[in-house]
């Protein structure tokens, strides 16, 4: 009798055996199979064939169905799969279920071979004229890129009608692609522009590379990191090899994938990001596995897309903390590029203006070859640094006069102007002016944002929402008014002092609906707005050339932090905010307010830049063995009994400690109380990491019986980056 052993998307850290009937088509580890798992029917995937079982014979269940006649997941796949459970102690049934196409994972078998690209038309070339504001816009869309599919056109907020009705129209055609005659010719290579000297020894160390290498790309912002991607990926095509990259937020794929098409105009280019259908997603995971599909852009989650012959991988903005996943499956997909690559024996390029200081790391300690770009590619002088002290300084909605002043200069140069504050909407909180009554959320130790527009009071931890209060709820007054700043409060006060000048605000409020977000950035592009209000999305990876000044708001909010790495954190945002300024030709301005202009840090980063505050920083995380010289992990619990949560907690510390792992705690999370639950944390620490995972994979062990596990909320998070 035959036996297979099937990993199954329920919470246990161990698989399954079941009975093979002769009858059913002969299996292979990757395939999926339908089982039986208590009173349900469930879709397992086959990890080994066996002659023998420890499950007797009164309790071992026979396989329902074979639903695949090939694998769908490669040795190799199933290589990744299982170490990332490994390594991030996480149940291998639920880890292959999160990285599986939502088709793939309910059973389905369908198989998107075909994909419906859409292009300009030789009369829709000559960009006529258009009343429809939204079909010239996709016509020049089409201009910029060379060619689309209809998921991407979908992803930028085009409907299906403005696209059939410019097919009516003869103004651009529609055409079913791919499959793998891609990999039969050279590729063509559309205009590139000549390397200078840094660039150029960077992409040569990256092409005369063989099998597996980690190259850390650390470039300045503006240094042309993007063009060095373009030319090492050329030498991958011309191979017949495929291309993974991945880019932190969905909002960069389409001004990455544009470039990547005018360089590559007849190679099959495919996105992954969460707003994708679930047909759209299958569609490109089997593309990918079929090698129909050259390079994929995408988002974190695309690290567990199959490929043919995967040729290299590119991890851009490496720093960025988005490449966390922060539920379930806690992975961090550079981390996961790096032991892809090593299996597949492949280059990895993983670049930053701003490394994380674990990448830096590595670099400065050889496990990565380190390649520097130290010169802007569009101008030879760097951005000019300003500490505007706020001490006694005059201010209007938390901008100082002496920035006004300077905002006022650079408009009447015609150039556009980025003020930055990392809060949404219009105020932290409300205050009651008579007895200091704060507005908080009931569920959480933190308080509700005041959101003027639509009149309510929300808290961005829990999603709570009220109504605005009239009056004081504990004195009665009337006399209450917004604390604090938001860039809600900052866009209004734009408008009225600089009431002739557009102004666009780009924050997750003003870019909720689908395609505004890329409607901003091209009005921003085209010269509309003038000055720009936002949060980070505005400040990442996007270049707006006519932007001279940036002026960053409250950065005194990330220099005192219980989190260790909160000036590092700090340090990437003000660096990588500064580098939207200056991109045109000449240098650009940074104002950063602050009451503590003679901090050290802020003083490093204004005179010295981020490279020699990042290695100083590094020395003193060593001095305190912290992470990235340490290996560390979090337990973290929460339920509404504190008690409960607490001794879940104390219970894993054991009597008498363990060599070479040090614990720290219970205790409370920085943030103690989130929609009505305590949260508590234990933090583990060593200096070796094998021996941090076996103390990791014990303890998952005994909580598999331990009854306080069933009565809060754990998680383990191996790697932690945020500990709020």
């Amino acid at each position: 009798m035959s036996f297979v052993e099937v990993a199954i998307k329920v919470p246990l850290h161990r698989t399954f055996d079941y009975k093979i009937d002769e009858q059913q088509p002969p299996l292979t580890p990757g395939m999926r199979v339908t089982v039986s798992f208590g009173n349900q029917k469930k879709v397992a995937v086959v990890l080994a064939l066996k002659n023998t079982t420890d499950v007797p014979d009164n309790k071992i269940k026979q396989i329902i169905e074979v639903i695949d006649d090939q694998p769908i997941l490669s040795t190799q796949h199933l290589d990744l799969l299982k170490f990332t459970a490994r390594y991030y102690c996480y149940p291998l049934g639920e880890t292959i279920h999160i990285a599986l196409p939502a088709a793939l994972r309910q059973g389905q078998c369908a198989d998107k071979t075909s994909i419906s690209m859409v292009s300009l038309s030789e009369k829709g070339e000559k960009l006529p004229s258009l009343k429809a504001k939204t079909q010239l816009n996709l016509l020049k869309q089409l201009a910029n890129s060379g060619k689309s599919s209809l998921t991407e056109l979908k992803a930028l907020g085009f409907t299906k009608k403005t696209i059939d009705s410019l097919v009516t129209k003869g103004l651009i055609e529609q055409s079913i692609e791919y499959d793998n005659q891609w990999q039969q010719v050279a590729p063509t290579i559309g205009t590139k522009p000549t390397l200078n000297k840094e660039q150029a020894v960077a992409c040569t160390s990256i092409n005369q590379s063989s099998g597996f290498n980690s190259f850390l790309l650390e470039g300045v912002t503006g240094s042309g990191k993007t063009e060095v991607y373009l030319q090492c990926l050329e030498n991958v095509l011309q191979r017949g090899d495929q291309a993974l990259v991945l880019v932190p937020e969905i909002g960069l794929t389409p001004q990455t994938v544009n470039r990547f098409r005018r360089r590559f105009p007849d190679t099959p280019i495919m996105l992954w990001h969460s707003a994708l259908t679930d047909n759209e997603r299958l569609q490109t995971w089997r593309f990918c596995e079929k090698g129909s599909c050259a390079i994929v852009i995408g988002t974190r989650s695309s690290i567990f897309l199959p490929f043919l012959k995967l040729g290299m991988i590119v991890v851009d903005e490496e720093h960025d903390s988005s490449f966390k996943q922060q539920d379930t499956l806690r992975y961090h997909a550079r981390d996961l590029a790096a032991y892809r690559a090593y299996r597949h024996k492949i280059p990895l390029i993983l670049g930053s203006a701003t490394p994380a200081f674990e990448t830096l790391h590595k670099a400065l300690n050889n496990k990565y070859q380190l390649l520097s770009l130290t010169e802007r590619a569009q101008t030879s002088t760097d951005n000019q640094f300003q500490l505007i002290d706020m001490k006694s300084q005059p201010d209007q909605a938390g901008i100082a006069h002496a920035s006004l002043a300077f905002m006022r200069q650079h408009l009447a140069r015609g150039k556009q102007v980025m003020v930055f504050l990392n809060r949404r909407g219009f105020a932290p909180t409300l205050i009651c002016h008579e007895c200091g009554w704060l507005s908080e959320c009931s569920r959480c130790s933190t308080s509700a944002t005041f959101h003027k527009a639509i009149g309510q009071m929300i808290c961005h931890h829990c999603g709570e929402q009220n109504n605005v209060p009239h009056q004081c709820p504990d004195c009665g007054s009337t006399q209450i008014f917004p604390n604090g700043k938001g860039t809600e409060q900052i866009e209004e006060f734009l408008m009225t002092e600089f009431p002739e000048t557009p102004i666009s605000r780009i924050d997750r409020d003003s870019t909720r609906r689908k395609g505004s977000l890329e409607k901003a950035l091209d009005d921003i592009n085209q010269g509309g707005a003038r000055l720009l209000v936002g949060t980070q999305m505005l400040a990442k990876g996007h270049h707006f050339a006519d932007v001279s000044l940036v002026l960053i708001l409250d950065v005194d909010s990330g220099l005192y932090s219980c989190d260790f790495r909160a000036t590092e954190h700090l340090a990437q945002l003000v660096t990588q905010v500064a580098g939207r300024a200056g991109r045109s030709g000449e240098p650009g301005q940074v104002l950063l307010q602050t009451h503590f202009p003679e901090h050290p840090l802020l003083q490093d980063l204004v005179n010295n830049g981020y490279q020699d505050f990042a290695r100083f920083a590094l020395q003193e995380r060593n001095d305190a063995e912290l992470p990235p010289v340490t290996n560390m992990a979090i337990v973290r619990a929460e339920g509404h009994n504190i008690k409960q949560v607490v001794d879940f907690l104390t219970d894993l510390v054991p009597v008498q400690g363990v060599s070479g792992i040090q614990l720290l705690g219970p205790i409370p999370a920085p943030l103690e109380r989130v929609a009505g639950k305590f949260r508590f944390q234990l933090h583990i620490q060593a200096h070796d990491r094998p021996l941090l995972h076996q103390y990791l994979a014990q303890m998952v062990d005994y909580l598999s019986t331990n009854k306080l596990a069933q009565k809060v909320r754990w998680s383990l998070d191996v790697d932690p980056i945020d500990m709020i």
